[in-house]
């Protein structure tokens, strides 16, 4: 892969809670900000924006699975400026809201309890 592609993710990566341009990661790699476009979607198939959103749903993600946040700070830890754009997105992309997301990955505490004493 192209080290500035790669550069440029590692920044995505690092800087997932802030807000991130195209015109900021192109800087970074001193390209044109058109240039950045095509190198990225050769590389990778997406644009930086798409990829920068796909991580950013991947970190949204692992959070509802593995911690106790709130729904709203799950959003603003991955960058959201506005809430309900963010619900609106994450229902998009998954067919249901963060809490039954949540709901549906980790079961109730008691549960995993039952089961570990089960097993003993």
């Amino acid at each position: 892969m192209d080290p500035r592609v790669e550069t440029v993710i590692s920044v995505m990566r690092q800087r997932l809670a802030y807000p991130l341009s195209i015109q900021m990661l192109s800087k970074r790699v001193n390209l044109s900000p058109t240039r950045l476009r095509q190198l990225f979607k050769k590389e990778t198939g997406r644009s930086p924006m798409q990829y920068l959103g796909d991580l950013r749903m991947r970190h949204v993600e692992h959070l509802l699975r593995n911690t106790f946040l709130s729904v709203k700070e799950v959003a603003f830890s991955s960058g959201v400026k506005h809430v309900s754009s963010f619900m609106h997105a994450f229902k998009r992309r998954h067919g249901l809201t963060p809490r039954q997301f949540r709901a549906l990955k980790n079961p109730p505490l008691g549960s995993l309890f039952t089961k570990r004493m089960e097993s003993e």
